[in-house]
């Protein structure tokens, strides 16, 4: 029986040379988000501790989380977490704290923490890690909690966490101290067993999950952290066992207020050249472009038309993870794809339109001429066109020449230079 092949590689839709548009001018802005920050970590973390001096740590066990997501400051802040526990006369340690991360593995989660620079020698304390983990109890669907035995194991837990926005899913406790310890010190079991119930269910059973881990393992404090939309520590809490639930509410609405984001209403096209698992686990961030990993729509996010993908980043590995929620993209990114990596990402998180991939176009020029045919304006050179690097990185953004009579009088937002044709080379690419 004959088989046909079908070389993605090599397939390019050859009718872009039909779609010739005028583009309008871009101009580069300067957005401007709240900067405050803490200065001095050390001295903030020992302030934070302070609250919990009165604990008995002499000689004690006392395991810290440490997760994968490349937080900037998270180093700096788990070394003095160290150092505080030393003074109160603690033996701290490290546990990896990331679900299925690192290959599921005990040493490819110790790799993973390796590569953020948390290692012993950075730390000041050992890292132990284990796939093993301990049962704690039930929610009331019957889905089962777990914690890594090692912490179990140990004289209390310190969660560390940095609390944020999810990218794939809303509440009242999205990426923090609660779902490291549902999700991050689950290990691979508790990972597993609360993602079959789908992120359309994490609003209620996180929480759920989180109140179980509080009532059954050794959870000693947490320290939530905040960064800003430049990557820097807005804020740093200790929280107390019985007020994580509470504190974490809280500093999430904070975190929201404060998170980069493009500080425009409609869009008719937004271009993002790069996209990975190193910009935002989702590849590009919902909470930047609106477009959830399940399709649902994003409360305070601009309204855009269509999305071109123009890369991905190197550290993402091949991961193509967002592409999906995106209209158009390049042979230049799609050649870049490594699809057993993005689909065993995909379906250890259950969800399919992330990984799907976009229209694929010979160029960026193809990919705009794409994207402004198929968007609902009159004139393509009226067009309100925004380029952003990634969903991380909105400090500087481009926009087009449209926007100009919005941005005026705008504290928040300031052009740094004339507007000026968009330039491709001979390839048709964007310099």
């Amino acid at each position: 029986m004959p088989t046909n092949s079908f070389d993605i590689r090599n397939f390019v839709p050859t009718i872009a040379d039909g779609l010739q548009v005028d583009l309008p001018p871009m101009m580069p802005v300067r957005q401007g988000f709240p900067g405050e920050y803490v200065a001095d970590i050390e001295a903030a973390v020992r302030e934070q501790l302070a609250r919990f001096s009165r604990l008995d740590l002499q000689g004690k066990q006392i395991a810290i989380t440490a997760g994968s997501r490349g937080i900037k400051v998270m180093v700096e802040v788990l070394r003095a977490i160290v150092a505080e526990l030393r003074t109160m006369g603690a033996e701290p340690f490290l546990v990896p704290a990331m679900g299925s991360h690192g290959s599921g593995t005990a040493p490819g989660q110790i790799a993973v923490l390796e590569k953020l620079g948390v290692t012993e020698a950075a730390i000041g304390a050992p890292v132990r890690s284990s796939m093993d983990v301990v049962e704690l109890g039930t929610i009331e669907n019957g889905t089962r909690v777990y914690c890594d035995k090692l912490a179990f194991q140990s004289d209390g837990i310190v969660v560390c966490n940095r609390i944020k926005a999810h990218t794939a899913f809303t509440g009242d406790y999205e990426s923090g101290l609660v779902k490291m310890m549902v999700i991050g010190l689950g290990k691979h079991t508790g990972a597993t067993a609360l993602h079959q119930l789908g992120f359309d269910h994490f609003e209620h059973a996180i929480p759920a999950a989180g109140e179980v881990v509080l009532a059954n393992a050794p959870i000693l404090f947490g320290v939530g952290v905040v960064e800003n939309a430049y990557g820097k520590m807005a804020a740093i809490e200790g929280i107390a066992p019985d007020r994580i639930m509470e504190r974490e509410r809280d500093l999430l609405v904070y975190s929201k207020a404060i998170m980069g984001r493009i500080q425009l209403d409609d869009i008719d096209v937004l271009i993002v050249d790069e996209i990975g698992k190193d910009v935002s686990g989702g590849g590009m961030d919902p909470n930047v472009t609106g477009r959830s990993a399940l399709g649902l729509a994003i409360a305070d996010t601009p309204s855009i038309q269509r999305i071109i993908v123009r890369d991905l980043t190197e550290a993402t590995a091949g991961s193509s993870m967002g592409l999906g929620m995106a209209d158009f993209t390049t042979k230049r990114c799609v050649e870049k794809i490594n699809l057993a990596v993005t689909y065993t990402n995909a379906l250890t998180a259950l969800v399919l339109l992330p990984p799907k991939i976009p229209m694929i176009c010979e160029s960026d020029q193809a990919a705009l001429a794409f994207a402004l045919r198929t968007a609902r304006i009159q004139h393509a050179d009226g067009a309100r066109i925004v380029r952003i690097k990634n969903t991380k990185d909105l400090e500087e953004i481009w926009v087009s020449e449209a926007y100009r009579t919005d941005l005026a009088g705008r504290d928040d937002m300031r052009v740094l230079e004339d507007a000026q044709p968009m330039r491709f080379d001979d390839a048709g690419n964007i310099f």
